[in-house]
């Protein structure tokens, strides 16, 4: 980093470079107004990215938003990357008059699964989402090479999940709670927790502290 760059310019140029990139690959993924903040709510769940058509008014046009949350930024570059083009699936849904989801846009069905496929994810079911579990092919890391150099350089600063609220069991001295994307809670010390993520083999997300 040099003086005159900062973590919002950086994490947002590397954002829109990604994004600009996916859409020369896939010219059905539209313009989007980039939003990067809070994925969480003080509860379990956690958006690490959504994307919602026509939000954004200029002059006579409609733009769709794309939202990144900032608590998944922690991942690295090649979730973060996946978050996207994750994003652009649904983009290109919305593009093409696609029903690509159900129950309030959490269900993703096969149509999804479909589009996800064409922009270079591999997709897992899950049963309380459909196929929603994103994992990077080996083909598309190789083809955002570049890109993903930049979100490494950019990724320098996450945001703390927000407390819970919800009460309950706080932390003690048996350690801590940690809960990951699909609900499941573990109990550890916080000196084995902070040694490094540990991540879900069912949501492939990474296990956050649920006694915070």
């Amino acid at each position: 980093m040099t003086d005159s760059d900062t973590i919002t310019g950086l994490l947002v140029t590397a954002l829109e470079s990604t994004w600009t990139a996916i859409r020369s690959h896939h010219p059905d993924v539209p313009e989007v107004v980039l939003t990067v903040g809070s994925g969480s709510t003080g509860g379990s769940d956690l958006t690490l990215g959504h994307f919602a058509p026509n939000r954004w008014i200029r002059g006579e046009y409609e733009i769709h938003e794309l939202f990144i949350g900032g608590e998944g930024l922690q991942r690295g570059a090649l979730d973060v990357l996946g978050t996207l083009l994750h994003e652009a699936a649904h983009g290109v849904a919305a593009v093409r008059g696609i029903k690509d989801t159900s129950r309030q846009g959490r269900w993703h069905n096969e149509r999804y699964r479909a589009l996800g496929g064409e922009l270079g994810l591999d997709l897992a079911h899950d049963p309380k989402t459909g196929w929603s579990v994103t994992t990077v092919a080996d083909a598309t890391r190789e083809l955002y090479r570049d890109e993903l150099d930049e979100l490494a350089f950019a990724l320098v600063a996450y945001r703390r999940r927000e407390p819970d609220r919800r009460g309950g069991r706080k932390s003690n001295n048996n350690g801590l709670s940690a809960e990951c994307g699909c609900r499941r809670k573990i109990r550890l010390s916080r000196s084995t927790f902070v040694l490094g993520g540990i991540r879900c083999e069912v949501c492939g997300e990474i296990f956050e502290p649920a006694d915070l």
